[in-house]
């Protein structure tokens, strides 16, 4: 029995097998396996994404998280000697201002310049930060962000080690706002055949956008669940989509989240406004959900699977339950579903 006033990160922990972590994205996108579960009763079928609609209805709204990754990891070479560097963004501080995670570390003390792609993006070190990131600032020849789709490449999770060929695959097929460190994965299973196919069934669709920074991945060093913190994350939720989600409610229709972010999006507007009607907001959210925790506004979660003791497994088991959590995860790894951010999904409603 979970003890919500003790929470423990070992409560957390599952067993997965190395050759279960998805190194490669399924193709086509729609393709990969799905794990529907009930969320009053737990019960657990297995189907395949491209049959999302058999388990939506006519007035649902999904809400999906319009982020694009940014291709952040850059390698180049200190300017006075050469000495090779691999920077990774992570926040934008200011126009071409940025905090960033370096290795070797030692090689980016304060004023020291590096340069990246022969020399179409340069760097200085500003500042060394209290936990060992780096604010610097660049400067380029073009638009920033141009020259970093060429040179950069995709900051995938260290879990892949397989070069991924096409940069597109670690995009969603509807992202624009420029601005996550890694993608909104759940997205990921989404073409653009599946999309019209819910809008011509009768479901609407919204987006949000919170830029995923590598907080939401950090793993929890302490035991006790409630001391670990939150990295702040910025999102935005238009008018457009308040109007769906409120007309939606209304109507009696289910809100549903494609992705823990998408989730955590939804949950800080609804804090924000808790007389019901939501409306348009932005700013930083460092929303912590575990079990305990009462949700105001998502009524169904479309979520991959997810690390062993990660805030997002926590996130899982506070909208579907603990118990009913830990055996679907035990069903996926009996049933060889693949995990992570190229793996397969799951829906609980």
């Amino acid at each position: 029995m979970l003890d919500l006033n003790n929470l423990k990160k070992s409560d957390f922990y599952y067993d997965l097998p190395e050759e279960l972590i998805a190194q490669t994205p399924i193709e086509p996108r729609s393709a990969s396996r799905l794990l529907k579960i009930d969320r009053t009763t737990g019960i657990c079928e297995h189907t395949h994404f491209y049959n999302l609609c058999d388990f939506l209805q006519k007035g649902d709204l999904l809400v999906m998280n319009d982020s694009r990754v940014l291709p952040a990891r850059i390698y180049g070479e200190k300017t006075s000697n050469g000495t090779f560097i691999e920077f990774l963004l992570l926040e934008q501080k200011a126009p071409l201002v940025w905090e960033i995670i370096c290795r070797p570390g030692k090689k980016a003390k304060p004023g020291t310049r590096f340069t990246f792609g022969g020399g179409k993006l340069e760097a200085q070190v500003l500042e060394v930060l209290p936990d060992g990131n780096r604010v610097v600032e660049f400067s380029c020849r073009g638009n920033f962000f141009a020259v970093l789709d060429e040179i950069g490449q995709m900051p995938l999770p260290p879990y892949i080690t397989k070069k991924l060929e096409d940069k597109e695959r670690y995009q969603t097929v509807y992202a624009h706002e420029t601005g996550s460190a890694a993608a909104p994965t759940a997205g990921l299973h989404f073409t653009p055949e599946l999309l019209d196919e819910i809008r011509t069934k009768g479901i609407q669709t919204a987006f949000v956008t919170l830029h995923v920074g590598l907080g939401t991945f950090r793993p929890v060093k302490e035991e006790q669940v409630t001391a670990h913190k939150m990295h702040s994350e910025h999102y935005s939720l238009s008018e457009e989509t308040a109007r769906k989600i409120n007309e939606t409610k209304a109507a009696g229709g289910r809100v549903i989240a494609v992705g823990t972010t998408s989730c955590r999006t939804l949950e800080t507007a609804a804090a924000r406004y808790p007389d019901g009607e939501i409306h348009a907001c932005e700013g930083a959210t460092d929303i912590f959900i575990y079990p305990g925790y009462r949700f105001k506004l998502i009524d169904g979660l479309i979520t991959n699977f997810h690390l062993p003791e990660s805030t997002l497994i926590m996130l899982v088991s506070a909208f579907l339950g603990y118990e009913s959590t830990m055996n679907a995860y035990k069903i996926a790894v009996q049933e060889r579903y693949r995990f992570f951010s190229f793996g397969d999904a799951m829906m609980i409603v």
